[in-house]
């Protein structure tokens, strides 16, 4: 019975060694470092956006010396409530937090906070402030705005187009959706057709714009809230035979870059998805050593337009060259 007992307390240490060593690879439980837990909370890392941020994160705060906690809510509030408490009851120093809803999520972060976790929001606002010690996000308003120009310029000024919307319980769906429609109102011969969420999906923005298609055959444009759904429009378009149809997206992702490399996409801009995850870490480690925050609580990073002309610069939500 005693050598039964090495035999099972071996069996049972090699699996939990071989746990850890495979779970370093795994962007669900990836762990490291020397100090603190640093908990990274996603949406899902199928979409190569997240996963950047993710990655991202989970590299700045080893480079700072946190041991780190990966997770994916995919966009499951309940999910996200489950992380949190995770991050909870690992007395995790900080949380760095792509929210599951700008509603939602609000009482997870305040729960968080009453723990004494704080909490650092990277690419998606709530609705209040306060809670969270840094908001740090696109300037969604900018971003939209600088699409919808190069697609003013693309159209001619002139024709019929279709818009296709993220998740309506996103804040940055509505702030995209109103930066878009504040300029594309100037121009009265740019007419909108349709306006249909996609819910951040390729599938649902390849079956919208089918069903676009059958009420609107002629169309000239689409813009898109972001690269996912837009790159669902482009394989409805190609399907349907519509390669002069002018499509414009939102992200930088690199399917996008390969999309308007090859004439599926005109234009879309790059969110700096590394970088506000990099400095959300940053901020957290600063906040954890010495109790400073930022003057604001709301930050705002600037997208840049990719077109064909200058494509090459850019790989993986970042510029690469000049």
């Amino acid at each position: 019975m005693k050598g039964l007992k090495i035999h099972v307390l071996f069996y049972h240490t090699l699996i939990a060694l071989l746990a850890i060593s495979c779970g370093n690879d795994d962007p669900e439980n990836m762990e490291g470092g020397d100090r603190d837990l640093i908990v990274i909370i996603t949406p899902p890392h199928d979409n190569p956006f997240f996963l950047t941020e993710a990655r991202a994160a989970d590299a700045k705060a080893r480079e700072l010396g946190y041991q780190t906690l990966v997770l994916s809510h995919n966009d499951d509030p309940a999910r996200q409530d489950q992380h949190i408490d995770r991050a909870i009851a690992s007395g995790a120093s900080a949380l760095i937090l792509d929210n599951a809803g700008a509603d939602v999520s609000i009482a997870a972060v305040r729960r968080a906070k009453e723990a004494g976790i704080p909490s650092f929001l990277i690419d998606r606002e709530i609705n209040e402030s306060g809670v969270a010690i840094a908001q740090i996000v696109s300037n969604n308003y900018q971003c939209a705005t600088l699409a919808a120009e190069e697609f003013v310029r693309a159209m001619g000024e002139s024709g019929t187009y279709a818009e296709l919307v993220g998740r309506e319980s996103d804040t940055n769906a509505h702030v995209r959706s109103r930066g878009f429609n504040d300029l594309l109102e100037q121009y009265p011969d740019l007419v909108r057709v349709s306006r249909q969420s996609a819910n951040w999906s390729q599938t649902e923005g390849y079956t919208r714009v089918e069903t676009i298609l059958q009420a609107h055959p002629n169309i000239n444009g689409i813009i898109s809230g972001n690269d996912t759904m837009a790159l669902g429009a482009a394989a409805a378009l190609r399907s349907s035979g519509k390669d002069d149809v002018v499509l414009v997206g939102f992200d930088g992702s690199p399917d996008a870059l390969d999309a308007i490399r090859d004439g599926r996409m005109y234009a879309t801009v790059l969110q700096p998805a590394a970088k506000m995850a990099q400095v959300a870490v940053e901020q957290a480690d600063i906040y954890i050593r010495t109790g400073e925050t930022s003057d604001s609580e709301r930050q705002y990073f600037d997208c840049e337009l990719i077109t064909a002309d200058n494509v090459d610069h850019f790989h993986m939500f970042e510029r690469v060259g000049e």
